[in-house]
């Protein structure tokens, strides 16, 4: 599976994806107009090893509703990436069974790598 989830309307998710220059084979999801589904969330869990990886605490939302404040348990972090978009970190880069979360350089260069 080739595929990256991302907000179109996010200036650093469009300036990454021009920078990995993806072939064809890549389904683009928009998230915001196109949420994303259990099956979706727990297959990227499977990935990343945990929901929290793939949770923004850098989300507006997130501190509009002091969740830093809260104990978040995996169940908590997959309802909320499932209640909202925002919650997602974005993007995610899925290259075969490989997960890259969030737009770290790192994590780009990481991503960059595997597609090489």
């Amino acid at each position: 599976m080739k595929k990256v989830y991302y907000l179109k309307t996010c200036s650093t998710c469009i300036r990454i994806l021009k920078a990995l220059n993806l072939s064809s084979e890549f389904v683009l999801q928009d998230i915001k107009s196109e949420a994303i589904t259990v099956k979706q969330v727990e297959y990227m869990k499977a990935l990343a090893g945990s929901y929290e990886v793939l949770f923004s605490k850098r989300s507006k939302l997130y501190k509009e509703m002091d969740l830093k404040n809260q104990d978040l348990t995996e169940r908590d972090y997959k309802h909320y990436i499932l209640d909202h978009y925002t919650f997602l970190s974005r993007p995610v880069i899925i290259v075969d069974n490989q997960i890259f979360v969030g737009n770290s350089k790192k994590t780009i260069e990481a991503a960059q790598a595997a597609l090489n």
